[in-house]
């Protein structure tokens, strides 16, 4: 076998896996309990399987310009979700979107109390 079809084939093994990672965060989304749990589970193995699957792509295509933008979109997704997830999670704990039989430790509780007194 040439070095082009093991590339091929490890390609879409990743996609494969990247596609398992979504799977798994959709499935997280539906049957965890609260919100911030969700919210885990939406950031954590979504990005991971976009990293992925952006490898395997690369991996098939062997284009340098399909590598920048495939850099560039796993890039933009780290940094995205991972934001957004953690502004979405500030809110969820804010307004009481959880549930507290869950959580063992409240390590939030004096950040938010002091940042709502200087009206943050």
């Amino acid at each position: 076998m040439t070095p082009e079809t093991w590339m091929n084939i490890a390609g879409g093994v990743l996609i494969a896996l990247g596609a398992a990672f979504g799977l798994v965060a959709a499935i997280g989304l539906i049957r965890l309990p609260d919100a911030l749990n969700r919210l885990h589970a939406a950031a954590k193995p979504q990005s991971f399987g976009i990293v992925v699957v952006c490898i395997g792509l690369g991996l098939i295509l062997r284009d340098n310009g399909a590598w920048m933008m495939l850099t560039l979109v796993a890039g933009m997704q780290l940094v995205t979700a991972t934001t957004a997830s953690q502004m979405m999670a500030r809110s969820a704990y804010r307004t009481k979107q959880y549930r507290e039989d869950l959580q063992l430790v409240d390590d939030g509780l004096a950040e938010t109390e002091e940042s709502d007194q200087r009206g943050l």
